[in-house]
């Protein structure tokens, strides 16, 4: 058995202040540490704020430096959501996850932006960032990722205990937080942390309602719609528990989902191939 004490961070953030961000980040991070957590999660792009327009020029500050000293000097890990220039160019909505030490474990970019609030993004091209903490064995992704079934299917199939959503989720979405995260915790027999912000941004007002859901579907934790910093313990043996009767995971039978990866344009182009004898 191996747990981990995590900590949700609910906040409506400061638009655009980095310092303030950081400063709260740190306060934050204190707090958790200090009520036992060993991990500390933030909403989406918790350090610039999300929706508040172009964040090249914040991508371009040294945001992850700054990250990892918060949690070097509070003895705590920390994913915190933040803006960053990916490789090739263009600028990702990222999740950083750093150690207790100040490493850097792992960093996941956005990979299914959000309509035109995301627009001013490039999309990541890989699945969820699995990492081990603790004995736990982790996986990042933010906000629409989750939303995916596949998503959050393939953490669990990288052996995910825990997955670690930031969001940014706002009206009229609120549905999500209740009804589609405990799906996707249930469906796959894992925890789920979905850390959303509160409070607004010009006319996007978020909902709050941060929520850790167990592999049994039970509900670890919750926040309503205003700030909070709440907590809630993840055991390995819980989703091993909820494995026993019946496990999604094994009982799956993929030969039958291989339409999942084709599209009908697809299976159209196959069969008139077939039909003309023709190949690629």
């Amino acid at each position: 058995m191996s747990t981990l004490r995590i900590a949700c961070l609910q906040s409506a953030g400061h638009g655009r202040d980095v310092e303030a961000n950081l400063a709260e980040l740190d306060s934050a991070a204190a707090a958790a540490a200090a009520a036992g957590a060993e991990m500390l999660v933030t909403p989406e792009m918790f350090v610039t704020g999300y929706d508040v327009g172009d964040v090249a020029a914040l991508a371009a500050l040294p945001l992850v430096e700054r990250v990892v000293a918060i949690a070097a000097a509070r003895g705590i890990a920390v994913v915190a959501g933040l803006p960053a220039v990916l490789p090739g160019g263009g600028v990702g909505n990222m999740a950083v996850v750093v150690g207790d030490g100040g490493e850097v474990l792992a960093g996941y970019a956005k990979t299914h932006l959000f309509g035109e609030i995301d627009r001013r993004f490039r999309a990541g091209e890989a699945p969820a960032a699995v990492f081990d903490y603790r004995g736990v064995r982790c996986a990042v992704m933010i906000c629409f990722d989750a939303e995916f079934p596949e998503s959050v299917r393939v953490a669990a199939l990288a052996g995910a205990h825990l997955v670690l959503v930031p969001t940014a989720n706002m009206h009229p979405y609120g549905a999500v937080n209740e009804h589609v995260m405990w799906t996707r915790a249930w469906e796959n027999q894992v925890h789920l942390a979905y850390v959303n912000r509160c409070g607004a941004e010009g006319a996007t007002v978020y909902v709050g309602r941060t929520r850790v859901i167990g592999p049994d579907g039970t509900e670890l934790a919750a926040a309503g719609t205003g700030p909070d910093l709440v907590f809630a313990t993840i055991d390995t043996d819980a989703v091993d528990s909820a494995r026993a009767d019946f496990d999604y995971l094994s009982e799956r039978r993929p030969v039958l989902y291989g339409t999942l990866t084709v599209s009908a344009e697809d299976e159209e182009a196959q069969e008139t191939d077939a039909g003309t004898g023709e190949t690629g």
